[in-house]
């Protein structure tokens, strides 16, 4: 397939996530080194991917990371089997580099979500105040159920689709879940949140 007929979309009617499907056609594509598809594929798919290291490691470190999920990507898609979603997979690669660099940098990083639940009656100081109390207590849960927490609650994803990101079984992405949600409270508390 030449790279001019790549312009046409090569994705799926189904976009129930920020992250279109992605084309079978545009994978074997993308394996051979076809540059135009490469970028297809980043263009699809790298605001997710961004979005969620951005939470997972801070701001200051999403823009290098997101790259290097992609260098990753690119250099192991031949091991990517089919057997999930390609979604999926990019996941985990993304999950497992933000993991990585947090063990290894173990510094603590403000992480804010897009819609967190505050009162819409309540000022602009306050909810600026409740953001940041956000930030600062999902900083204090332990990155792999931090991780557990955003894509379930951010990126909506289904419990099979966690425990095929993080590689472990459902039951125990419920429970991590529940030890996440009950630690992120435990923080709130803590940090004087006002509900």
């Amino acid at each position: 397939m030449t790279s001019n007929k790549m312009d046409n979309q090569i994705v799926s009617s189904d976009t129930t996530s920020d992250t279109t499907k992605v084309d079978a056609r545009l994978l074997a594509c993308c394996l051979k080194n076809d540059r135009q598809a490469q970028r297809q594929l980043y263009e699809m798919t790298h605001q997710a991917v961004y979005r969620l290291m951005g939470r997972m490691v801070g701001l200051q470190e999403a823009s290098d990371l997101t790259q290097q999920v992609y260098l990753k990507l690119f250099s192991k898609l031949h091991q990517f089997a089919g057997n999930s979603k390609f979604e999926t997979w990019l996941y985990r690669l993304a999950s497992n580099e933000a993991l990585q660099y947090l063990r290894k940098h173990s510094r603590k990083k403000t992480t804010t979500l897009i819609d967190d639940p505050v009162n819409q009656q309540q000022s602009v100081t306050e909810r600026d105040e409740q953001r940041e109390l956000l930030g600062v207590a999902l900083d204090r849960i332990e990155p792999e159920l931090r991780s557990i927490f955003l894509l379930r609650e951010v990126e909506e994803m289904s419990y099979r689709e966690i425990a095929k990101i993080i590689d472990v079984p459902e039951g125990t992405v419920g429970s991590r879940l529940n030890r996440a949600r009950r630690d992120l409270q435990a923080h709130l508390l803590e940090l004087g949140w006002r509900a």
